[in-house]
C-alpha cells in the first residue's frame, strides 16, 4: 500500500498517476505536503506565502487535467495567482492582490495543480542567490550555510527537499538554472515565448526572462511544458512551432549530436576545478554513448556582449522598480530597497532612450553571433556555474556600495547561463556531480533556437545513465 509519504517521494508524473488510479486521494497529497513544507520549511525557508486552506479547498474539488491532485508552488516574481499577494520579495511591495490569475497561472491550474503557496525570492528577482531583507535567506537543504542560488531558490529548496515535485520559477539571466544547479535539480528555460506572459505583458525586458519549472525529473518538466507552451491572444511575436509533446521527446533516444563543450569562462573569469571536472567527465560520457564530441565555443566578444546585456537587465530591473512605484503612487528611497537593488536601479535612471536601444542593438548583433555557433552544433555544453554553491553572505552589499562592482563578482559565479537569455535560445542545467563535501555540481547545456527536443532527449539519457533522483539532501523530510 502507498503512503502519502511514499508518494511525495515521486516526481509530478507518478503522484498524478497515483490519484488517477485512486491509490491516493488528491486531499490525501496535498495533506501530506502541507505537513511536510510545515515540518521541513523551518530548515530552509523555501515557502513565504502560505495558501494552504485554499490548496484543501480545491482539493476537495472535482477537476480534471494530467496533473491533477499534484501540490505545486508559485514564485514571488511575476506570478499572478488571483487573491494572494504579489509581494515580489521588497519591502517596497504591497499586500494588494491580483484580481485574476495570469495566462500562465491558469494552464497550471487547468492542468490540475494544486497550488501551496508562493517561494522566496532576491528582491525583484534579481541577483543569483536568494537573500531577501523581506523575508530572510533560503537556505540550501545540502549545506544550510550555503546559498540556494537565485532567483528562484526558494522553488529550489522547497523540490530538493521533497516538499512538491515541481515548482514555477522564472529566468531572466539563470534563474531557474542556477538554483536547479546549486540543489541538486533539473532546470530548463524554454525559447524565447514559448510560455506566455499574458494578460498584462507582451513580454518581459525585451523577451529575457522566460517562465518555466524546476523539477527533479526530465520527464516532470517536458510534461510541464506540454501544459503551458503556446501563444495566446495578441502576443507581440510566438515562438516556433514543436513537432510533437516534449513528454514524447523526453521518451525519445537522441539521434547521433554533434557537441561541443567548453571549460572557459566567456567573459575570463576563473572556474573552479571541481566543475571543470564534472564538464569534462560528461563530455566522455557523451562520446561513449556515440555523440560526436569536440571542444569549441561560439566566437563571441564575451565581455562586449556582457556589457550590453547588463545595461538591458539594468532597464528591466528600472522598469519593475518603476511598475511598484506607479502602483504605489511614489517614488521609491534608498530606505525603501536594499543596497544592490537601489544601486542598480540608479544604473537604469542614469541611462538615457538612446543609451538602452544601442545596448540591445549590440546584445541582439552578439545574439546572432552566438546562433550561428549552432549551425554546426547541436548543443553546446558548459559548466552551470563558476563555482559549487557559495556561502550564504557572499554578495551581500553595504548601503553606499558599488552595485555594479557586485554585478561583475556575481558574474563569476555566473559566467555562461546568461548568454541563451540575451539570444533566447532554450538551456538547461543537468545535475552532474558532487563535490567532496557533498555539495551538487551541475552542467549547462544550450541548444538552437525553437529545440527545447534535443535537450529534453539528451538530459532524459543522461538522467537514465547517471541518475540523480535518488539522492537525497542531508535536509529532506
Amino acid at each position: 500500500m502507498t503512503t502519502t509519504d511514499d508518494a511525495l517521494e515521486l516526481d509530478a508524473i507518478g503522484q498524478a498517476e497515483l490519484v488517477r488510479r485512486k491509490q491516493v486521494s488528491a486531499a490525501e497529497l496535498v495533506e501530506a505536503a502541507i505537513a511536510r513544507i510545515e515540518r521541513v520549511n523551518p530548515k530552509v525557508n523555501a515557502v513565504v506565502i502560505e495558501t494552504f486552506e485554499r490548496a484543501r479547498e480545491a482539493a476537495r474539488a472535482p477537476f480534471e487535467g494530467p496533473f491533477s491532485g499534484v501540490p505545486f508552488l508559485l514564485k514571488d516574481i511575476a506570478c499572478e495567482e488571483a487573491g494572494v499577494p504579489l509581494r515580489s520579495a521588497s519591502r517596497f511591495g504591497d499586500d494588494v492582490a491580483p484580481a485574476a490569475d495570469n495566462e500562465l497561472v491558469r494552464r497550471y491550474r487547468a492542468a490540475g495543480l494544486v497550488f501551496l503557496g508562493h517561494t522566496n525570492a532576491p528582491e525583484l528577482g534579481i541577483g543569483p542567490t536568494t537573500e531577501p531583507l523581506l523575508y530572510g535567506p533560503a537556505r540550501n537543504p545540502w549545506d544550510p550555510q550555503r546559498s540556494t542560488g537565485g532567483s528562484s531558490g526558494g522553488a529550489a529548496a522547497a523540490v530538493a527537499t521533497g516538499m512538491v515535485a515541481a515548482a514555477h520559477g522564472n529566468d531572466a539571466g539563470g534563474s531557474i538554472r542556477i538554483p536547479a544547479a546549486c540543489c541538486g535539480l533539473f532546470g530548463m528555460k524554454p525559447t524565447r515565448a514559448r510560455n506566455p506572459v499574458a494578460p498584462n505583458f507582451g513580454d518581459i525586458i525585451v523577451g529575457i526572462a522566460q517562465d518555466h519549472v524546476l523539477t527533479r525529473s526530465v520527464r516532470d518538466s517536458a510534461a510541464l511544458l506540454d501544459v503551458t507552451a503556446g501563444p495566446t491572444l495578441g502576443d507581440p511575436y510566438w515562438a516556433p512551432p514543436v513537432a510533437r509533446p516534449y513528454a514524447e521527446e523526453a521518451r525519445t533516444e537522441p539521434r547521433r549530436l554533434r557537441i561541443a563543450f567548453s571549460t572557459v569562462s566567456p567573459i575570463g573569469t576563473p572556474i573552479d576545478p571541481d566543475c571543470v571536472r564534472v564538464t569534462v567527465e560528461t563530455a566522455k560520457l557523451l562520446e561513449s554513448l556515440g555523440h560526436i564530441v569536440e571542444e569549441a565555443a561560439p566566437e563571441v566578444d564575451g565581455e562586449a556582449f556582457w556589457r550590453a546585456f547588463t545595461t538591458v537587465i539594468a532597464a528591466g530591473v528600472g522598469w519593475a522598480l518603476a511598475g511598484l512605484e506607479r502602483r504605489l503612487g511614489r517614488e521609491a528611497t534608498p530606505d525603501d530597497l536594499e543596497p544592490f537593488v537601489w544601486g542598480f536601479t540608479r544604473r537604469a535612471r542614469e541611462q538615457t532612450a538612446p543609451q538602452f536601444l544601442l545596448a540591445l542593438q549590440d546584445m541582439q548583433r552578439h545574439s546572432r553571433e552566438m546562433a550561428g555557433f549552432f549551425v554546426e552544433h547541436d548543443l553546446w555544453l558548459t559548466p552551470a556555474l563558476g563555482s559549487p554553491p557559495l556561502p550564504l553572505g557572499t554578495f551581500k552589499l553595504q548601503q553606499g556600495g558599488d552595485a555594479m562592482a557586485l554585478r561583475r563578482q556575481m558574474n563569476v559565479f555566473t559566467p555562461f547561463t546568461w548568454m541563451s537569455n540575451a539570444s533566447g535560445q532554450p538551456a538547461m542545467s543537468v545535475p552532474s556531480g558532487w563535490t567532496e563535501a557533498g555539495l551538487p555540481l551541475a552542467t549547462h547545456f544550450v541548444g538552437r533556437f525553437g529545440d527545447e527536443a534535443t535537450l529534453f532527449r539528451i538530459a532524459a539519457q543522461i538522467e537514465a545513465t547517471r541518475p540523480w533522483i535518488g539522492r537525497k539532501p542531508p535536509i529532506h523530510a
